[in-house]
């Protein structure tokens, strides 16, 4: 195998159960069983899919703030309770647990990493946004 440098903003990078590690085009796939590692410059709330709740079933995720600033939002677990924030600095990190909805909401431009296995992942459109 070549070890040559890649750009993780142009790759995820997928963990596999054999212990291979592979950086490939960055498609988020909902079938694989890999664990992927995705890192995203992103300007404004549109490019974190800010009008949309996310939820992984297969694993916890780890979102970490690398630069700028975000705020990631918990989806009330039962109706008339308030959404948890939770403010995400630069060069910080939160673990979503398995199951938990949950949105970015972005405090200045930033770079984001996150760390999922997103075999069942999937996204819910907002109504209050």
């Amino acid at each position: 195998m070549t070890v040559t440098p890649f750009d993780l903003f142009a790759s995820f990078v997928h963990l596999d159960e054999d212990g291979r590690v592979r950086a490939e085009k960055p498609v988020f796939n909902h079938e694989g069983e890999a664990w992927q590692v995705m890192t995203f410059r992103v300007e404004t709330d549109a490019d974190v899919h800010g009008d949309h709740w996310e939820l992984h079933t297969a694993a916890d995720e780890v979102v970490s703030c690398l630069t700028g600033g975000i705020r990631l939002h918990l989806r009330p677990r039962r109706p008339g309770e308030d959404e948890e924030e939770i403010e995400v600095a630069a060069g910080h990190a939160v673990v979503v647990p398995r199951g938990r909805w949950h949105r970015i909401a972005l405090d200045a431009p930033s770079d984001i990493m996150s760390i999922t296995l997103p075999r069942g992942s999937r996204l819910e459109k907002r109504t209050e946004a």
